[in-house]
């Protein structure tokens, strides 16, 4: 399976930035999306970003503009930028790596990280 590490949370004040990075623990070229998610306590987990092998980017229009989705194929990484931070950011923020196998059937698999916890408070 896909192994998936976050790293680069942390507390922030309003309006600061964080950059998160998810590690994969193997060439993300067999890897057709990858995304960020995230999920506040007692709440449903929600879309952020993806952008997927080929490039297309989409992101949450809660965002405003305020995330940058990115990937670094030879470090089999991707970015998220979060800048202008607002309360209502605070969540647990998950890794999303999607497979998809194709022979005489179609497989579909999802693989997460373990998440990294974004605070943005004063």
């Amino acid at each position: 399976q896909v192994q998936l590490v976050e790293s680069g949370g942390g507390l922030v004040q309003p309006g600061g930035s964080l950059r998160l990075s998810c590690a994969a623990s193997e060439s993300i070229s067999g890897i057709n999306a990858l995304g960020w998610y995230r999920q506040a306590p007692g709440k449903q987990r929600e879309l952020v970003a993806t952008i997927t092998h080929n490039g297309t980017i989409t992101y949450a229009d809660s965002l405003e503009g305020r995330f940058t989705i990115s990937r670094d194929n030879a470090k089999n990484t991707v970015y998220l930028q979060m800048n202008s931070l607002k309360p209502e950011d605070t969540a647990v923020y998950y890794c999303n790596a999607k497979v998809v196998l194709v022979s005489t059937t179609v497989k579909k698999y999802e693989f997460w990280g373990q998440g990294t916890q974004v605070t943005v408070s004063s």
